[in-house]
């Protein structure tokens, strides 16, 4: 069940980003509205999501520490990073 919708949001935009947001709401067959707040609500509960109290125990603590400081398997990712890009070519987001 969704809530009511009763607050209103207004916003001014650039041409170009007004039209970076329309074709991207295109492309994903939504309302520019709904893909605005749609974008706009994840961003907002990523950085609050960064914002949360974690508690560990000292011991809990020290095995994260030695997590963090072990060295990263680099066999791994330069095995990943020699696979092409699944994305193709980098494209201009200008008109």
């Amino acid at each position: 069940m969704s809530a009511t919708k009763s607050e209103r949001i207004n916003l001014r935009a650039s041409t170009r980003e007004e039209s970076l947001l329309r074709r991207a709401a295109e492309a994903e067959d939504v309302p520019v509205s709904a893909f605005i707040l749609g974008s706009a609500v994840e961003q907002a509960e990523r950085v609050l999501a960064d914002r949360r109290w974690f508690t560990a125990a000292p011991e809990q603590f020290e095995e994260f520490v030695r997590l963090l400081d072990e060295p990263v398997q680099t066999e791994r990712l330069a095995e990943l990073f020699s696979r092409p890009s699944p994305f193709g070519r980098p494209f201009s987001l200008e008109d």
